[in-house]
């Protein structure tokens, strides 16, 4: 699978604004433009109706709803009218004069917002060829709630087909909003299923009738839910097993997976998803909700890019790597466990897609600044963030990442401008660059110094979240340079060794395909020896001093990270009980990073992103220093002292990693 990540893909090419075009028209004459988009094989979509009927037909519903028949004693009738029923909730309702109603909404409020809206054409072109040859399977990354609308508005506009898209079941209780999102193409997906045949029974035929008729394109976020930190996250595997299995069981010659990435200058939540790391609840989601936050829709958020990558065929990344032949060996319609390699197939696809949505992201200059911005917490001259900038605008280009960086226009024009854009969170005073705090609720003139740390922190969380954006071109070099910095020896195989300690550690916080880990080190190695950080001889790898700054800035970018990986080490080998509950353990570890703050121990706001906090006891829980068990309705963690201060050690570079250990990777 290797190809998938470091095989050469085509430039994203030029982006066109296609706001600029809008902006000299009516919304109306847009709304009702013609429409006349090619479908696959030159086939009509199925209509909502004759999907449903589809579904229900099918050998394959036939046989579940039989057996459950069966199990449950009861008459197939009444199983087959729950089926239905589950159909019926969760089924779209695609109607193109909806489409043209959300397209008039949808201009206005974009033109508002938004300066640009730039997309790659080329990408467009692409796509349009994969739609007419085989189903194609749309997959972006997902920042904000616009994303769920945007690609729909970006199709209308060019005349592609319209994507059914994959939603939670929170948006279908909006009232009037639901049923307008239903009739835009969503299909609303239960949160939780457990272990309800019968729901995933009629889920995975519904989709697989989709994509085995290729009636319409099929989106869904392959990360499953909205990153809150704007980090990529690790792949969910139900909806990509579903949406791959028709080319599994031959039902389809191929399938088309087309990555795409959204970007945005500033994001309309971001100070949502700040509070909620805080342990603000987040809103329920209703049509009432969203009518007081109209007021959002009246600020500037600069500019979004959406970029169209490659479309992928899953037939050339299935051959050589794995034999249909279990799907053979019983009839089609019956289900079937896909095997280990299938498996194995599937969850190397969905992490390598998350790779090149990352890898077509287009990062602003505020992604820089707030990197830089967050390693001096007490802020820093205009001149110094200006220079600072600049060589790290350097620094990213010659690692191949794609910034959209003003054309003739001084670099101080454009931290000005960044700054005016982010300033909520940014402010400028004699020249010297800081960030703010938040604003106290109802205007109090003092606050309780624990009610002044969340201030800051939000702020800083909201920064961290820009600064995020940027970590993927940064975090296989950054994390060699913090494997050799905590390995004694310069060989390459101890380094190596350390690296994958850290790797293991931080799967959680970062994407990494399984199996790769060799080629991510030898990656971050290259890059490092790219920007003269780094030389190789003889299986040695030697720091330049030429390249001092640039391996202390890589380290510095791991640094909230790691300390925070540590403060929740110390508080689980020291303040912890053995065994706590999955409610006890966010509130209490918040708790023992806000004293430590306030004591002035703890130089990060960040350890109080609940989302890192739950990152610390992943890692614990799969490298077995936390065991979990089911009591009830809730999750019980044992804790292993001993294990974890080990895992804390090496951390620190006070004793070396075991290989064996992390063979996973």
């Amino acid at each position: 699978m290797e190809t998938l990540c470091t095989e050469k893909t085509p430039e994203p090419g030029v982006f066109s604004d296609m706001l600029e075009e809008r902006r000299r028209t009516s919304d109306l004459s847009y709304a009702l433009k013609s429409y006349s988009p090619q479908p696959y094989k030159g086939h009509p979509p199925s209509s909502a109706r004759a999907l449903h009927q589809a579904v229900m037909d099918s050998q394959y519903l036939r046989y579940i709803t039989q057996e459950i028949a069966t199990e449950s004693r009861e008459p197939v009738e009444v199983i087959r009218e729950e089926a239905s029923g589950i159909l019926e909730e969760m089924s779209h309702n695609l109607q193109l004069s909806v489409i043209r109603l959300l397209g008039y909404t949808l201009n206005k409020v974009f033109k508002s917002v938004f300066r640009r809206i730039l997309v790659n054409e080329d990408g467009l072109n692409r796509l349009q060829q994969a739609i007419q040859e085989h189903p194609v399977i749309l997959m972006p990354n997902h920042r904000s709630y616009v994303d769920f609308l945007v690609l729909s508005y970006i199709l209308f506009t060019y005349d592609l087909p319209l994507p059914v898209i994959a939603a939670g079941i929170p948006l279908m209780g909006m009232k009037l909003i639901g049923e307008l999102l239903r009739r835009s193409g969503a299909f609303f997906i239960r949160r939780t299923i457990g272990a309800d045949k019968l729901y995933w029974a009629v889920l995975s035929e519904y989709v697989r009738t989709i994509v085995r008729t290729g009636s319409a394109p099929v989106e869904f976020y392959v990360e499953g839910l909205r990153s809150r930190t704007l980090k990529s996250l690790n792949p969910k595997l139900g909806m990509m097993h579903m949406v791959l299995e028709p080319f599994f069981k031959g039902e389809v010659y191929d399938i088309s997976l087309v990555p795409i990435s959204v970007s945005y200058d500033r994001l309309l939540e971001e100070s949502l998803l700040a509070h909620e790391l805080l342990g603000v609840p987040k809103p329920k989601e209703t049509t009432m909700g969203l009518l007081k936050a109209r007021k959002v829709l009246e600020d500037d958020y600069g500019s979004m890019h959406v970029c169209f990558g490659q479309p992928i065929s899953v037939r050339e990344l299935a051959k050589g790597r794995i034999t249909r032949s279990q799907y053979n060996l019983v009839p089609r319609d019956l289900p079937q466990k896909p095997s280990e390699e299938i498996q194995a197939f599937v969850s190397v696809v969905a992490h390598g897609m998350v790779r090149l949505q990352e890898r077509d992201t287009v990062l602003s200059p505020w992604s820089l600044m707030a990197l830089i911005l967050l390693q001096n917490p007490e802020g820093l001259a205009l001149v110094t963030l200006t220079q600072r900038t600049a060589w790290l605008r350097g620094l990213v280009l010659k690692f191949g990442a794609h910034l959209d960086w003003p054309a003739q226009v001084s670099d101080e024009e454009v931290m000005s401008s960044s700054m005016s854009l982010h300033r909520s969170m940014v402010g400028c005073e004699g020249a010297r660059v800081f960030l703010l705090e938040a604003p106290a609720p109802g205007g109090e003139a003092s606050v309780s110094p624990e009610a002044a740390v969340f201030r800051r922190a939000a702020v800083v969380l909201m920064c961290a979240s820009y600064r995020n954006q940027v970590l993927h071109v940064f975090v296989r070099p950054a994390l060699v340079a913090v494997a050799m910095a905590t390995t004694p020896s310069t060989r390459k195989e101890d380094v190596f060794t350390n690296f994958k300690f850290l790797q293991e550690l931080f799967s959680n916080e970062f994407v990494f395909v399984p199996g790769m880990a060799a080629q991510d080190f030898e990656e971050g190695c290259l890059l490092l020896v790219k920007c003269e950080a780094l030389q190789t001889s003889d299986q040695q790898l030697v720091r330049t001093e030429h390249g001092a700054d640039t391996t202390s800035c890589l380290q510095a970018i791991l640094q909230p990270f790691l300390q925070t990986y540590q403060v929740v080490f110390n508080y689980l080998t020291k303040d912890s009980a053995l065994v706590f509950t999955e409610r006890q353990y966010i509130p209490a570890v918040r708790s023992y990073c806000l004293k430590l703050t306030l004591a002035g121990e703890l130089p990060t706001c960040e350890a109080l992103s609940s989302d890192t906090q739950k990152n610390v006891l992943n890692a614990l829980l799969r490298m077995n220093a936390v065991t979990k068990t089911k009591v009830g309705d809730q999750s019980e963690f044992r804790v292993n002292k001993a294990a974890i201060q080990r895992i804390g050690d090496i951390l620190a570079g006070r004793i070396p990693p075991q290989s064996a250990a992390f063979s996973r990777l």
